[in-house]
């Protein structure tokens, strides 16, 4: 009796095995031949999505692209038909034109639209997120040589008329303009009203002169600057790491506000060493250019803190495929939400950096290995540094525009507490 019972449960149990085997629950390869399984497949990193829509204002070229060339009479918005290229020899001026950029990519129409992030939409009713194209960082770069100077009152009038257009847009009224995108590179952009948009999603550089109420990383997105030095298209020596024979170069100005004093004192300490090169220079033209050589003949490129935490020099590097030193306390990068900067760079501290002979000892000892990896990880990554146009994927511009989409859900929170809300900062007050 007790055999027949046996039996029958067996029967029962083979029977379930088979079944679930012909539905495909149970896989016995994962267990008796684990190397017959399917590869595992590593989830992308931007994984495919619906493109950001964006509605972009209908701005006269005097906010934007009429700055490019003033003597231009044209003074309706531009198109793509019209759209003009960055105008060369601009020097610094192009490190602050993301602005330019961003526009650019949502006027584009030409093929690609599947791989953008962001697409245009002409109904303001369909979009997720709106695009003010006025160019304040090259409104202060154009307007005045200094803080003083008379011409920034044509900057001033610019904010005051930008913003009285936006007040009475009813989408800008909906939201407060919480998703509202405007470019602000420069650190002395939107100087005269900027606390006027403070609710918006800002795109900056860094925070090193705004409060935390003013701009933050919870709301804003930190963009690249755009490099100034030509990318390293064809860097495929052998043996990369013996024909850089400059341990450690900076070439730039060493005079520098706030964070930047470090600079001077760097010239002191890291003077006396055969492989390191550290220059005091201003950026013309062929200035940059003996940059780029430099950079490309260099092991490590020394990224200290600028007039803000973060300079352009950083991008520079990466482009050039030489491993950024980076010298900041204060720094924030872009992309950092997928992008992982300790795989190809090196950060100190202030205290560390000067310190007496500590940094040059710890890059003569870095290892040849360690440091080809990440050389070769600057090549797989510089392209999401480049700003162009036509946009390409995964450029810079398209992993902003990336970054913006990521904001969103944060700005709808804040939008529809701010609608129930009778004391909208009870929360700060206890």
């Amino acid at each position: 009796m007790y055999k027949k019972a046996s039996l029958s449960l067996i029967f029962v149990i083979l029977l379930l095995i088979s079944y679930s085997i012909f539905i495909g629950t149970v896989d016995f390869r994962s267990y008796f031949f684990p190397l017959l399984q399917s590869p595992t497949v590593t989830p992308s990193l931007c994984a495919p999505s619906s493109p950001l829509r964006v509605y972009m204002y209908d701005l006269p070229r005097r906010f934007n692209v009429g700055m490019l060339n003033r003597r231009s009479p044209v003074k309706t918005p531009v198109t793509a038909l019209a759209w003009p290229p960055w105008p060369k020899n601009s020097g610094l001026k192009r490190q602050h034109s993301v602005e330019f950029w961003m526009m650019g990519s949502l006027l584009y129409e030409g093929d690609g639209v599947e791989e953008r992030e962001a697409v245009r939409v002409s109904d303001p009713e369909m979009a997720d997120a709106f695009f003010v194209p006025f160019f304040s960082s090259l409104s202060f770069n154009t307007h005045g040589h200094n803080m003083t100077d008379p011409a920034t009152e044509i900057d001033r009038q610019l904010q005051i008329d930008l913003l009285k257009l936006l007040r009475q847009s009813k989408y800008w009224q909906r939201s407060g303009g919480r998703d509202h995108v405007i470019p602000m590179t420069h650190p002395n952009a939107f100087r005269f009203l900027r606390a006027q948009v403070n609710a918006s999603i800002q795109i900056v550089v860094d925070f090193g002169r705004y409060p935390r109420i003013m701009s933050n990383l919870s709301k804003d997105v930190v963009a690249p600057y755009v490099h100034v030095v030509d990318s390293f298209k064809i860097d495929d020596s052998p043996d990369p790491f013996e024909s850089r024979t400059t341990l450690l170069f900076f070439r730039g100005r060493t005079y520098r506000k706030d964070e930047g004093i470090v600079r001077v004192k760097l010239a002191k300490i890291l003077s006396g060493y055969d492989d390191v090169h550290y220059e005091r220079s201003v950026a013309t033209d062929e200035n940059i250019k003996l940059s780029s050589k430099g950079m490309r003949s260099s092991k490590f490129c020394l990224n200290p803190a600028g007039d803000t935490p973060s300079s352009c020099r950083l991008f520079d590097a990466i482009v050039s495929h030489c491993v950024p030193v980076i010298i900041s306390d204060q720094i924030e990068l872009p992309f950092e939400n997928e992008i992982d900067y300790s795989q190809f760079s090196i950060f100190f501290s202030f205290k560390e950096a000067l310190e007496p002979g500590y940094m040059v000892n710890q890059l003569r000892k870095f290892p040849k290995e360690r440091w080809i990896e990440m050389w070769k990880r600057l090549k797989d990554i510089s392209h999401h540094y480049e700003f162009q146009y036509p946009p390409k994927k995964e450029d810079a511009v398209n992993m902003l525009w990336r970054q913006v989409k990521h904001k969103l859900p944060g700005v709808k929170l804040a939008v529809h507490r701010s609608r129930r809300l009778k004391v909208p900062d009870w929360w700060r007050r206890r």
